[in-house]
């Protein structure tokens, strides 16, 4: 099945201009995540996602990049993040509209997976670290229908019984939240984050 990044990478985009330098070192749903490391960290998921896709030409850095990625550090977000996580933001859902980037299979952190599957993960980071995002800086969240609805299948997925391999280290232990909860509230639940939480 194929998805269309481009809202949930825009309602990150729209996050951007009402965080300041002063809201940098705020704490973030991401344990031991500041404001300026997630925003760091969705520079280079943005990236990298973009480079997975099979359609992006591979260069040697690149490949070295997809298999083995370097933590994110607040040190690492740059100056002018606030033009290059847009463009970045853009690049990845330009790249996955491509009908062609969800055939075959992708390597990104190490791991090869169906390309599917690689642009799902995509979507599913977007929208949860743009939730993280925007509870840290004190804005709304919007999620369309469609990514929260994928984001919901993908973190079920991973709750299942016998997932928790995969899970290690992508999420916390599920928090329990009512079955009747909007599904993003499920979905964030799902992912190891209270959906009440507050910096």
């Amino acid at each position: 099945m194929r998805y269309d990044l481009t809202a949930a990478a825009k309602e990150i985009e729209r996050l951007l201009p009402a965080i300041s330098d002063a809201d940098l070192a705020r704490p973030t749903p991401c344990e031991d995540y500041s404001v300026a490391t997630l925003l760091a960290h969705i520079e280079g998921l943005a990236y990298a996602f973009h480079l997975a896709a099979p359609v992006t030409p591979k260069s040697p850095e690149a490949e070295a990049l997809l298999k083995s990625p370097p933590a994110p550090s607040a040190d690492d977000l740059p100056a002018e993040w606030r033009v290059t996580i847009p463009a970045h933001l853009a690049t990845l859902a330009e790249t996955w509209r491509n009908p062609s980037a969800w055939d075959g299979e992708t390597t990104i952190g190490g791991v090869t997976m169906p390309a599917e599957i690689t642009g799902l993960v995509a979507l599913d980071e977007l929208v949860l670290h743009g939730w993280d995002l925007a509870r840290a800086t004190g804005q709304e969240f919007f999620c369309d229908d469609a990514s929260t609805a994928a984001c919901l299948s993908f973190t079920e997925m991973s709750a299942a019984p016998g997932e928790e391999a995969e899970r290690e280290g992508l999420f916390g232990p599920v928090i329990e939240v009512p079955s009747d909860a909007p599904a993003l509230d499920r979905a964030i639940g799902l992912s190891g984050r209270s959906p009440h939480w507050q910096p």
